[in-house]
């Protein structure tokens, strides 16, 4: 507990002389404000895949002759990437990349975007498997906003196969 200053009377000193309140307790913020996905416009989220591993980062050196397995998606900074898998690999896009339906499918998530010096840098920033579960905990719960993606950045989603 925190003791209070008396003066040399006994008597406690006024609050002035005390010093400043303590703060009120701040409630946590979230980490990220949610989105109103009806009031706004969706971005567009350029998503490239590879089984095996991530593209490296010279594949996207040049404007215009970035890999060929593209898919663009539009989207919203608090889509979760458990959301991306379902929509690019689970349901939606079978075509796009038929590994990533297995079972024993590994998506690793990668921001890819360039540095100061211009450079493309890939970071990994999560993974989910293909079909969660609850005895294998992944990223999946974790936005875009969460990540600190960037519009203009791109995803590289390499496909691991156990």
């Amino acid at each position: 507990m925190a003791e209070v200053q008396r003066r040399p009377g006994g008597r406690p000193l006024p609050q002035s002389a005390r010093g400043p309140p303590p703060p009120p307790a701040a409630k946590p913020r979230p980490r990220f404000e949610p989105v109103d996905r009806e009031k706004t416009c969706p971005l567009l989220l350029r998503v490239f895949t590879k089984v095996g591993d991530h593209h490296i980062d010279g594949e996207f050196a040049v404007r215009g002759k970035e890999p060929k397995d593209e898919v663009q998606i539009y989207t919203w900074m608090d889509a979760t990437l458990r959301e991306l898998t379902d929509l690019l690999f689970v349901s939606q896009v079978k075509e796009v990349a038929p590994e990533a339906r297995r079972r024993d499918a590994i998506l690793s998530f990668a921001f890819v975007y360039p540095d100061k010096r211009g450079r493309f840098v890939v970071r990994e920033v999560g993974r989910t498997f293909s079909y969660p579960n609850g005895r294998r905990p992944d990223s999946g719960s974790k936005s875009l906003s969460e990540l600190s993606f960037q519009i203009g950045d791109y995803l590289d989603v390499a496909i691991l196969l156990q």
